[in-house]
């Protein structure tokens, strides 16, 4: 009987609690054991795994690396999945294979290029993919100057940090001065220029922003298994228009996905996410790591994380074709354990709690009522 699959997970996305789920339902009936870090003892991959530490924090990055390979001796770890300190940590890739683990990450060039969306913009277009048109700003002139260029042309413009994952950091200016109507309902990230320019002629600490046109929908994320010869092993797109999502496999997305992946050697899992500029997609970001939602290719017959560790272990799975497209669907959030704290404020002592048994439908009891929601996908008609 083969021994179980070790596979650590550190610092990553509540989501991933899904990635984690897949890795254990995997149907070649392996036995899967996970791994998980994080800084937050309430994270809900904690509660998910079957072993849990919580990450010393202060680490510098190569700190973070002899933290990184400790852990992977001391737990026997097969394959390993970083998300924090990614770029240091497979610089070291030798190090950690010498120790017997598998980094299930891109080379370090491609991280690399891909932590400054300007050079990996600069280097895309080059290879031919369509990008917008973007201008790199660092004070609040260059800030103007750009957004009078976009809407010149016709174009709202919006920004983001250089260099940065998610939505994060990102806003749509308008030329509107604040009043009362951005205040009322939700939060938006709509901003009016004149506070940002303030904001940057009074700022101690520079920025260093992405301006470009606001891109429209559809959003298509791209997931890619790529293995280390450069070959594309699968790529489905998730198609995102408002709250309805669904999946696609048309050449416009597809191509100009594995063409960057396999230029750029985005080795095992990545996400290329591209949306529409006039009549046409345009690249929106890159990611050099497996994306919140890959869990939803599930809806599409296949189990793109088991995929993906058999491929980190020289196990070849070969070129991989979805065996059918599954119907629109919509992410809400549900429910999920978080390990027990005895004591209100204290910090849970992981290396003392089992891992829990899964969430029974109906929900549990209140008297198991500790939980962090998490988002799942369900059908649309």
């Amino acid at each position: 009987m083969a021994s179980p699959v070790r596979v650590w997970l550190n610092r990553t996305y509540a989501e991933n609690v899904f990635f984690m789920d897949q890795l254990r339902r995997n149907p070649a009936d392996r036995a899967v054991e996970i791994h998980a870090t994080h800084g937050d003892p309430d994270s809900p991959v904690l509660a998910a795994a079957d072993t849990a530490d919580l990450e010393p924090e202060g680490l510098s990055p190569a700190g973070y690396v002899e933290y990184a390979l400790d852990q992977c001796a001391r737990r026997g770890i097969d394959v390993f999945v970083p998300r924090l300190h990614q770029s240091a940590v497979v610089a070291h890739r030798a190090e950690f294979e010498a120790a017997g683990t598998a980094l299930l990450a891109p080379s370090p060039e491609a991280v690399a290029l891909f932590g400054d969306k300007v050079i990996a913009y600069e280097a895309v277009r080059a290879i031919g993919v369509p990008v917008p048109p973007w201008w790199r700003v660092r004070t609040a002139e260059e800030l103007v100057h750009a957004v009078e260029e976009l809407e010149a042309g016709g174009d709202r413009a919006c920004f983001k940090p250089a260099s940065g994952a998610g939505g994060v950091g990102f806003r749509m200016v308008t030329r509107d001065p604040f009043s009362l109507a951005q205040l009322n309902g939700f939060p938006s990230p709509t901003v009016p220029l004149p506070l940002v320019v303030e904001a940057l002629r009074t700022a101690e600490e520079p920025v260093d922003w992405l301006v470009m046109p606001r891109l429209e929908q559809p959003e298509v994320s791209v997931d890619c298994l790529t293995g280390s010869d450069n070959r594309v092993r699968l790529a489905v797109g998730r198609t995102k228009n408002g709250r309805r999502r669904g999946f696609t496999l048309h050449e416009q997305w597809l191509a100009p996905a594995r063409r960057i992946a396999e230029t750029f050697g985005l080795h095992h899992l990545s996400n290329v996410q591209f949306r529409m500029y006039g009549d046409r997609p345009v690249l929106m970001d890159v990611n050099t790591r497996p994306a919140g939602g890959l869990h939803q290719l599930a809806l599409c017959g296949v189990n793109v994380p088991w995929a993906a560790v058999r491929l980190a272990l020289g196990d070849d799975p070969g070129r991989l074709e979805p065996p059918f497209l599954g119907q629109d669907y919509a992410v809400v959030s549900g429910p999920r354990p978080l390990r027990p704290v005895s004591v209100p404020g204290q910090r849970p002592d992981l290396s003392a709690v089992p891992a829990p048994t899964p969430v029974p439908e109906p929900a549990r009891s209140a008297s198991a009522a500790q939980a962090a929601a998490t988002s799942a996908p369900v059908g649309l008609t």
